[in-house]
Order: structure tokens, then C-alpha cells, then sequence
């Protein structure tokens, strides 16, 4: 079962609405800030559901390349094109009869968009190169944290697939604003992460505690998850001190952390491009966030999509990326 803990109000009424709705065949849109627990919530509307014993299928429409999601989500037949070679069922065949996640949902290609709006609208889908639809019964939860509402307005996402995956909204506070959840969040993972690692921490410190409690949270419970086993870890006593919370201090806005921007301040030398210094700030950032793509485009004020595109350059300029 999806584990979310929450003491806080506005986050108990949305778990609450929830299970309320999971019985139902509404498709729901989940938005909130990266790190919220949107994809917990998908999971709990799936297990709260009369499919609950069928499948719970999930695909991040930011992580696969636009040329391949298509053929994720729907499937194709053998010789629909090069490398086809095989029939391949898609996502949504795959979830018949259960709940298909569509994590990231804004960042699908607006063609897509309408692929997909169709798959709701008639309850089948086509497969590339297929010579008939197939019938498919998916119940359709969506996740964005992106303002969806503005995406429309920008003519980056319809309108009328907005209003097909709006017809419930559950919208996730974020943690800087779940009082008192930074406290319990933080306990329960720091006794998981004792228990998974042989460790015999016992609590916080005051101060340590303090600085948990006032940081801002910008990559929210997946920022907090990070910190607490980083500092489980590293702690060379029984008790977490501020020492060994390691908490890099951002802003609310998007900004490179200090760190990264002291790197990208010291990373420019005569002769530099604009395009060799725009590579280094990425590739710091890339590198700070470990990877996550997602958490890069935030920290850089780009979308993923944008992000993707650079790092596709930088692959075919031979960079490891």
C-alpha cells in the first residue's frame, strides 16, 4: 500500500478526496511541485479503486524522447518502421483494465496530445502501422508540476485534453507549507534509514532539528528523503547534529544553489563561447543534482524538455553526458 504520512490538514483533505474519488472512473489531474508525492497519490487512487487487482502502469512523459514515446504509449505493429521487427503492445494495452500514470503529463508533444485525447475519448487505441483499433479500459491519472492551466494559455498543451484530464483536481501542498510534517517525515525516515544501514541513530538535535524545520524545502519530501539518509550515513554518533545535515541553501525562484553558481562564476576563461559557458552551468548543474533531469531543468528555469534538447547536442559533440 502507498505509505503516505501526513499530519498536516490541507494534505489529509487531499488524500481524503482521494480515496473518494479512486471509486469512481474520472480520470484525475494531480499537480504539485516535484517531490510532493504525486505519484504516491496516483498509487493510492489505484489501490483505493475497483482495480485495484489489474494493472498500475506508469510512464514519465518527460524521460523517453518524443520519437519513442509514441510507441510506448501505444504500441506498434511489426514493420511499422525501421527496427520494427516484432508486434509490441503499448502502455496503455498493457494497463487494460487498471490505471495508467502519465507522470509529467506537460511535457508530452502537443501531436501526441491528441493521439492520446482520442484514446480517451473512444476507449481504444491504435498502434503505429496497425490496421484496425484496439479496445482498451484504462483509467487515466495525470501528474504535472507545471501550471497547466498556463501551458494552454502558451499553446504548449490543448485545451480540450486539459478539460478531459481536469475532470477531478487534486493539488499537492508543498512541504515548506505542511506544518509539522518536516517533524514526523523526518523521524520515520530516520529510523528506516537506521534499520537499513545498521546505524543506532536515536534522534536530532535541537539545533539540527531547528534547521530541518525553517529550510525551505525546494525539492520537497524528495529533497528531505536525500538529506535524512545522507545524514543517517554520515553521522558518527547516535544523535543527527546540524553538522551532518549537509542542507544546501536555495531560494524559492529557481536559482542555481551557491555552490553552482560560484562554480559557473569561476568556469569562464578568455576565449570561452557563450555556447562553451551555457554547456559547463548545465553539465555543474547535471552533475549537482546527480542526474535527475527534472530536478536540473527546475534549478536552471528551463523546461526538461529544453534540457533534453542540450544534452542531445552535447552527445553528438561526443560529450558523456
Amino acid at each position: 500500500m502507498s505509505d503516505i504520512i501526513t499530519a498536516d490538514r490541507r494534505m489529509s483533505e487531499v488524500i481524503q478526496l482521494a480515496k473518494t474519488v479512486a471509486q469512481s472512473k474520472a480520470t484525475v489531474l494531480i499537480q504539485g511541485e516535484s517531490g510532493t508525492g504525486k505519484e504516491l497519490v496516483a498509487s493510492l487512487i489505484h489501490e483505493h479503486s475497483t482495480r485495484v487487482n489489474r494493472p498500475f502502469v506508469a510512464i514519465n512523459c518527460a524521460a523517453i524522447p518524443e520519437n519513442l514515446l509514441e510507441s510506448e504509449l501505444f504500441g506498434y505493429e511489426r514493420g511499422a518502421f525501421t527496427g520494427a521487427v516484432s508486434s509490441k503492445a503499448g502502455k496503455f494495452e498493457f494497463a487494460n483494465g487498471g490505471t495508467l500514470l502519465l507522470d509529467e503529463i506537460s511535457e508530452m508533444d502537443i501531436r501526441l496530445q491528441a493521439k492520446l485525447l482520442r484514446v480517451i475519448q473512444q476507449g481504444e487505441v491504435d498502434r503505429i502501422g496497425g490496421r484496425k483499433p484496439i479496445p482498451v479500459d484504462v483509467r487515466i491519472v495525470a501528474t504535472t508540476n507545471r501550471n497547466l492551466g498556463e501551458c494552454v494559455k502558451q499553446g504548449s498543451f490543448r485545451e480540450d485534453l486539459f478539460y478531459r484530464l481536469n475532470v477531478v483536481n487534486l493539488t499537492l501542498p508543498p512541504l515548506r507549507e505542511r506544518v509539522g510534517d518536516v517533524k514526523i517525515l523526518s523521524s520515520h525516515l530516520m529510523a528506516e534509514f537506521s534499520t537499513k544501514n545498521s546505524k543506532t541513530i536515536t534522534g536530532f538535535s535541537a539545533e539540527a532539528l531547528g534547521v530541518l524545520e525553517t529550510h525551505i524545502w525546494p525539492g520537497n519530501v524528495r529533497e528531505l528523503i536525500n538529506v535524512i539518509e545522507r545524514s543517517v550515513i554520515t553521522a558518527p554518533g547516535d544523535t543527527i547534529n546540524v553538522q551532518d545535515l549537509c542542507i544546501e541553501r536555495r531560494d524559492l525562484t529557481g536559482q542555481l544553489t551557491a555552490s553552482l553558481q560560484e562554480k559557473a562564476d569561476k568556469s569562464w576563461n578568455p576565449g570561452q563561447t557563450l555556447n562553451d559557458i551555457e554547456r559547463n552551468v548545465i553539465l555543474e548543474a547535471l552533475n549537482y543534482h546527480q542526474g535527475n533531469r527534472t530536478h536540473t531543468a527546475k534549478a536552471l528555469g528551463i523546461s526538461i524538455r529544453t534540457l533534453r534538447n542540450k544534452l542531445a547536442e552535447y552527445r553528438v559533440l561526443g560529450i558523456n553526458v
